[in-house]
């Protein structure tokens, strides 16, 4: 079954990727420029990814790991290559070509599993800039998701309003500067934005506003996993503070090692099923 309403109800299923093979070894966004030097210890990459699927399993949820390929060292972002909207599991069109082998990878589990999925074809959709929020979907426009991409994207799902937010250049999904954790709070690096887009997100939602040092340790991409649990950086303090005297229950799990790649909790993982 695929159901996916928005990015807080329970989770039931996800799909994971463990990251046997990262590596910097093709920079594609400026975390990973950062760390070229210093690049992954895969040996502790590992450890902390298990520790965060055995986090997710304590809760019921069916954890399916993808096959690895050592040619594909971007894998464990599983977010990237599709997404949840309803009832529909779409499967994205890449902005990197060095990463389209891994809609393969994915594609092919889903077949072998009977699981339908609707590819997306316009160049190009990540599933990093698609925060799903009820009746509307956030799309972030960014160097990875066009402007013709997330025209497509409305016209696949006329029973939703399609939002498209201009994202700042450097930055590279919108869930490294907003995400939702209930139908009324999220949080917002304010500075990824422009001042209209800032005021709409905040006007929608009670945000928690993410500070340079904590948006650069990837704040806002905490993963919900319902009931108002989520699970978050152990080195984001000030936003675990703040969801914590909003109500939420905070679950603080390392993942020192593969925030290095760019990307955190919510980019390592594709839910294809909550429930209310």
């Amino acid at each position: 079954m695929i159901f996916q309403q928005n990015e807080y109800d329970r989770l039931k299923r996800v799909i994971v990727c463990p990251p046997k093979y990262m590596e910097i070894k093709n920079v594609i966004n400026e975390t990973q420029k950062f760390y070229e030097d210093e690049n992954i210890d895969v040996k502790i990459a590992m450890e902390q990814h298990e520790r965060f699927v055995q986090t997710l399993k304590r809760f019921d949820i069916e954890v399916i790991e993808l096959m690895t390929d050592s040619k594909l060292n971007e894998q464990v972002f599983t977010r990237d290559i599709g997404f949840a909207a309803g009832d529909t599991l779409f499967t994205c069109e890449m902005g990197r070509n060095i990463r389209k082998p891994e809609i393969d990878v994915l594609q092919l589990f889903l077949d072998h599993e009977n699981l339908p999925y609707t590819p997306l074809t316009t160049r190009s959709i990540e599933g990093g800039d698609v925060v799903v929020a009820d009746e509307k979907v956030y799309i972030g426009r960014s160097l990875r998701t066009t402007t013709k991409a997330i025209e497509d994207l409305q016209r696949q799902l006329p029973d939703k309003e399609v939002v498209a937010v201009e994202i700042r250049e450097d930055i590279l999904h919108l869930d490294c500067c907003f995400n939702l954790v209930s139908d009324k709070v999220g949080l917002i690096y304010n500075d990824a934005f422009n001042e209209q887009e800032c005021n709409m997100l905040h006007n929608e939602y009670d945000l928690i506003e993410v500070t340079d040092d904590e948006q650069f340790t990837l704040g806002t991409n905490v993963f919900s996993i319902g009931d108002g649990k989520i699970i978050s950086l152990p080195e984001n303090k000030q936003v675990n503070k703040q969801l914590t005297e909003k109500g939420f229950e905070v679950m603080e799990v390392p993942f020192s090692e593969i925030i290095k790649s760019g990307g955190s909790f919510r980019c390592c993982t594709l839910p294809i099923q909550r429930q209310k």
